[in-house]
């Protein structure tokens, strides 16, 4: 594994690293040498997780040598153990100077990130490194409590307290276990993430949360959410040490939202009615009790509650109290009451809550919580009480002195404000019925919300540099700018990075799209966005940029309902079925539960070797924009519709810009806010800034960032982009010219980079079944996204927007569906076909040729199929009458085929070519084409033709319609149609010189090859391809209502298509040998294709082709599943056995009817021969 030395440490990296990668781990390392706080910016792709972890094992590494080496020094007494390395040169420097250090006092290393799914990866990532550090990941019980009695309860708080009570009274088998498991070698050497401590706990019946706890106390590195960091509650029920220990926090783009929330509260009407409610059943508990035993002044009542009854009463008092104060302010209805942060202590004063009650206020609160919480029967809502204790412990924080009380309060609350506001929800509070129930607590009246929101991230973040931490490290892809983002934290960062990208110049394109199509302004302005002209010229900017774009492209909104309103407004104006008729749609969910769903049915469809790929809607701030991977194929584009600014009227928002300008007015010396309006700003562009990092995942990706909102263009909007992008924007006002400049760029990107060839979904001989349905002996082309087993099967159920379309709303001409034009599709045709004839073979094993398999096929493509996922034969069938589509594309060879998909006549190809061209050109132009084309079936004349045919060289957007003429030009005029195209637009149609035979020279050619092949008779596959690839000019000559086109035929045996060819060969196979032994066949494909071993596939295909002579036939025809690696070999295995010349290049793809005729020829005398040809090839 490479090493390199920077700043006097040696780090082991997995490969050689970038300069960007070095620049990195430099920062990183004088960050933890200085003990300085930094933040680093490095784009996503530029493998910054790894060089995070890297950097700062192998620093800790170092860290711990210089302590050896110090403890060397000193039983030397100063004398040098090797004379000629002085110790001065074991990198003192990293241990701080000339203070004692011990192997206890190596900083620990805090890793937090945003969600576990993240730290999951990070630690996948550490898994590839050399490093080898203990480690521990912390959870909640809601993730890592294996328990099912606790884990059956509802609320998060009831199943803590009821952990606590298990774990109190040793009832819970799983913590029993853990101080004999905590000790085990395999467990403390393995780095597990979340799932792997489950996974573990399970197996040896242990509890995972309190294992994780238990190896904490040994672990180098800690991997947390940064919310358990950020929240003082959950610091202290974790009891995270942070005395000298380094705190990463990755993702750092939400750390200042997290910040804020995390000390903020909401403390609705309905916590504070469902707290009484709470206490009044303890009460009512209790009394019975007492009236039992006749002695209110027991300590300890039969229950086990050790607080006596007046003391419950007087809770329930503070909370009536609290009730009723904070009705009693009359709220305007939309403003709300503000006041300053130290007023929550007026306020929490007038009902006894002050530093010297709080400590026993909240004492009585955790008691009544765990004592409700673990009593058996009827769920009771603690939540309440729950949330009462930790404000208690957020707003009386520290413990001042009486003298000191005032200006501690003064601390706690200068970046605070109180807003009292109604409350909108209508949560009517449980009416009690009791007599301990008082008048005022069931008031009718509408309550009030109690607000206490924090408005500066530097709260949170001057709290752990209190704690004594050795540094703090924030890094993200998305930092920018850097200097309003640090201004936000109040601390000070003396190192900071905004690192350069990997990826060259050719690999991105950076476009603001100030106009659509039609020249209306874009935006997503206010005033602007619900406007009907702007939402359909978004439509056809997105529809037209879907047709350029290869592959999966994603498109953000600023908000969910922005999103809705557009779509259902495409929708209904017909955009929708433009933009799905391309790339079928798919758009990100509100909730959580079905979001995975939808991801992994986008994926598919991305993934299908029979689509164009896909359209993901999503939103700015969403699940997608978060994180989420659109690597390769799955991200080629992404849009960006509008400025995701946060909604101004929202009370929080507007109290945020009122604090900073009250900051900003302040001056303070040393300090430095933002304006309210310059956050305001900063906090749209972060949005977009991280919705632009899905298109770019690693060295060898690339994409286009098409900024679709007139308001990108100012100078002061671009600057807000990160540094990698700034360089290569571009900006628009001729909507022409952007789709010029993508497919260019497209066009460039995918000769200079190919991606991996898709496989090719499973097919049956004459039907074309589900994308969906493919087979896992395919695994995905892309070398970044690993598989999707989960299918999006009821997309329809999870998304109402994505019902599947009545018959009837097809638009077009007589209902004829719109062909499907790909202007950059050089690399695709070979992605959609399969990459060579044993994948063709395996496909049709997997698919099957027999019309049982293709009825299957059938019900399931119904089953999935939704407006999201529209590929089934079926529907298609329905909506195109029966009627063929020709997919018109471009190959690396610059060659037309077409892709014709279901059953029906040759003539409607030609129909749904015409109605494309119709509905691209206007009624004059496409009236000129028809009667040119008219003219040269009577005149032969190709010059009338292609004068009239020139209009289609004015637009870059028809030059593929030009090409599509080529069909229909007769033989002797192909090469000059395919030069004159070359010339007018750049490219040709693809012309080969067996093009320009006649039908009559292409029939003798078949019959010569097929005369030349030994011993059954049939077309070689070269020669299929070729004869395939063109159609039956002969019907231009005929006339008739149409320009129809015809197949050629094969004269002797009518055989199938090339796609029939593997198919046909399936069936003899299993006829011959059976179900049981052709699955051997396929099985030993399989390996061949994952091993390249010859020899065991060989062996394998002898043994099973040669049991009789009569299945020997087939072992000559295997002879075309054979790569050209080893086509020599297998043809000399087979001129060794049969005694003649075979040409295993020649060999047919024959007929049923000549496979009897050549299994009736003499049978050859084969089993001698094969054991002999073997022990020679084992002899050489």
């Amino acid at each position: 594994m490479p090493s390199l030395t920077l700043n006097g440490v040696t780090v082991n990296f997995p490969f050689p690293p970038y300069d960007c990668q070095k620049d990195y781990m430099g920062k990183v390392i004088e960050c933890l040498q200085k003990k300085q706080n930094g933040v680093l910016e490095s784009p996503t792709g530029t493998g910054k997780t790894l060089c995070l972890l890297c950097a700062t094992l192998a620093w800790r590494e170092h860290f711990k040598d210089t302590i050896s080496a110090r403890k060397i020094a000193e039983k030397l007494n100063g004398e040098e153990m090797f004379p000629n390395t002085p110790m001065s040169s074991w990198g003192m420097a990293a241990t701080d100077g000339a203070t004692p250090t011990y192997y206890t006092d190596i900083p620990k290393i805090i890793y937090a990130s945003r969600t576990h799914s993240q730290l999951a990866q990070v630690i996948s990532e550490l898994k590839n490194t050399s490093y080898s550090p203990k480690v521990c990941v912390l959870g909640s019980r809601e993730q890592l409590c294996i328990n099912q009695e606790v884990m059956r309860q509802e609320s998060n708080h009831v199943k803590v307290h009821m952990c606590r009570g298990k774990v109190s009274t040793r009832s819970c088998v799983y913590y029993n276990n853990v101080e004999e498991k905590s000790t085990d070698k395999d467990l403390v050497k393995s780095i597990l993430d979340v799932e792997d401590l489950v996974k573990f706990g399970n197996k040896q019946r242990v509890c995972p949360y309190y294992l994780s706890r238990s190896l904490k106390q040994q672990a180098d590195v800690i991997f947390m959410p940064y919310n358990y960091l950020l929240d003082p509650k959950s610091r202290r029920a974790h009891n995270i040490e942070l005395n000298g220990a380094v705190v990463i926090f990755d993702e750092a783009h939400n750390v200042e939202k997290t910040c804020e929330e995390s000390t903020s509260f909401d403390l609705t009407p309905y916590d504070v009615a469902s707290a009484i409610s709470a206490v009044d059943r303890l009460l009512v508990e209790q009394s019975k009790e007492a009236t039992v035993s006749e002695d209110f002044n027991v300590e300890t009542l039969n229950s086990g509650l050790k607080l006596n009854i007046e003391t419950i009463a007087k809770i329930k008092q503070i909370l009536l109290d609290l009730e009723a104060v904070i009705d009693s302010y009359d709220v305007p209805s939309e403003k709300g009451i503000t006041k300053s942060g130290i007023f929550i202590y007026e306020l929490l004063e007038r009902v006894h809550l002050t530093y010297n009650s709080k400590t026993a206020v909240y004492e009585a609160l955790e008691q009544i919580t765990g004592h409700l919480s673990g009593q058996p029967g009827i769920f009771l809502n603690t939540s309440g009480l729950q949330k009462l204790a930790d404000i208690i412990q957020l707003v009386f924080c520290g413990e001042p002195s009486e003298k000191d009380r005032q200006q501690q309060m003064q601390t706690n609350t200068a970046h605070f404000k109180v807003h009292i506001h109604r409350d909108k929800s209508y949560h009517k509070k449980p009416q009690s019925t009791d007599v301990w129930a008082s008048s005022s607590s069931s008031s009718k009246k509408q309550g009030n919300i109690l607000s206490y929101w924090c408005f500066s991230p530097g709260f949170s973040m001057q709290d752990l540099v209190n704690q004594g931490v050795r540094c703090i490290i924030l890094t993200s892809g998305t930092l920018s700018p850097l200097s309003s983002f640090t201004c936000e934290m109040r601390i000070p960062f003396s190192v900071s990075l905004e690192n350069s990208h990997v990826i060259e110049r050719d690999q991105i394109f950076v476009g603001i799209i100030e106009r659509g199509p039609d020249g209306v302004h874009l935006s997503s302005a206010f005033d602007r966005r619900f406007l009907p002209e702007n939402m359909a010229s978004l439509g056809n900017t997105v529809a037209n940029l879907s047709r350029v774009v290869p592959d999966g492209l994603l498109v953000f909104f600023p908000s969910f309902p922005l999103m809705e309103k557009t779509l259902d407004f495409w929708r209904t104006n017909g955009h929708a079925d433009r933009i799905e008729n391309v790339k079928p749609m798919f758009v990100e969910p509100k909730g959580k539960g079905t979001f995975n769903k939808v991801i992994d049915g986008y994926y598919n469809k991305v993934d299908d070797p029979t689509s164009k790929g896909g359209t993901f809607f999503a939103v700015c701030r969403g699940k997608a924009s978060e994180g989420l991977d659109f690597a390769d194929t799955f991200g080629r584009g992404v849009i960006i519709t509008g400025l995701p600014f946060p909604p101004k009227m929202d009370p929080r928002v507007i109290l945020k810009m009122q604090f900073l300008d009250e900051m900003s007015r302040k001056k303070t010396p040393g300090l430095k806010y933002l304006s309210g309006q310059e956050w305001y700003k900063q906090q749209a562009f972060r949005a977009v800034n991280q919705a632009i990092g899905r298109v770019i995942r690693h060295k060898e990706d690339y994409g286009a960032i098409l900024l679709c909102d007139q308001r990108f263009k100012g100078s002061g909007a671009r600057a807000q982009l990160p540094s990698w992008v700034r360089p290569y924007v571009r900006l628009y006002e001729n909507f022409g010219n952007v789709i010029r400049d993508v497919s260019q760029f497209f066009r460039v990107a995918q000769k200079m980079r190919p991606v991996v060839e898709k496989k090719a979904a499973a097919q049956s001989c004459g039907t074309v079944c589900s994308p969906d349905t493919r087979s896992s002996a395919f695994p995905s082309g892309s070398s970044s996204q690993s598989a999707h087993t989960q299918k999006a099967k009821e997309l329809d159920a999870h998304l109402p927007s994505l019902k599947r379309r009545r018959l009837n709303e097809h638009s077009g001409a007589n209902g004829m569906a719109r062909i499907c034009i790909e202007y950059e599709c050089e690399v695709q045709e070979s992605q959609k076909r399969p990459a060579n004839l044993l994948d063709a073979l395996e496909r049709g094993d997997h698919c099957g040729g027999e019309d049982d398999d293709a009825v299957v096929g059938e019900e399931k493509a119904d089953r999935l199929s939704t407006l999201s996922l529209q590929c089934d034969k079926r529907m298609d069938d329905e909506m195109r009458g029966g009627k063929r589509k020709i997919k018109l594309v471009q190959e690396q060879k610059s060659r037309v085929s077409e892709d014709v998909s279901g059953e029906g006549s040759s003539s409607s190809r030609v129909r749904s070519f015409l109605a494309e061209m119709k509905k691209s050109l206007s009624q004059f132009n496409f009236d000129r084409i028809i009667q040119a084309l008219q003219t040269y079936k009577k005149t032969d004349s190709l010059d009338v033709l292609l004068t009239e045919a020139a209009v289609l060289t004015e637009d870059a957007n028809t030059h593929c319609l030009l090409r599509g003429l080529y069909q229909f030009v007769r033989p002797h005029h192909k090469k000059r149609f395919d030069e004159k195209c070359q010339q007018l637009t750049g490219q040709g149609c693809g012309h080969k010189p067996n093009h320009s035979l006649s039908v009559d020279e292409k029939k003798a050619l078949m019959l010569q090859s097929a005369t030349a092949s030994q011993p059954a008779v049939g077309l070689t596959s070269s020669t299929w391809t070729s004869t395939c690839s063109q159609l039956n000019t002969q019907q231009l000559n005929k006339g008739g209502p149409h320009l129809n086109q015809q197949g050629p035929r094969d004269p002797q045996t009518g055989s199938a298509s090339k796609r029939d060819v593997p198919a046909a060969f399936l069936a003899d196979v299993k006829k011959a040998i059976g179900a049981e032994k052709s699955a051997r066949l396929f099985q030993a494909i399989q390996s061949y294709k994952k091993t390249d071993s010859y020899e065991e596939l060989v062996t394998t295909v002898v043994s099973l082709f040669t049991e009789r002579d009569e299945d020997f036939n087939l072992l000559i025809r295997f002879s075309m599943f054979i790569p050209p690696r080893h086509k020599k070999q297998y043809k000399e295995m087979l001129d060794a056995l049969i005694g003649q010349s075979v040409s295993a290049a020649e060999v047919p793809a024959a007929s049923e009817d000549h496979q009897r005729q050549g299994s009736s020829s003499p049978p050859f005398k084969t089993q001698s021969k094969i054991s002999s040809f073997f022990s020679s090839s084992q002899r050489k």
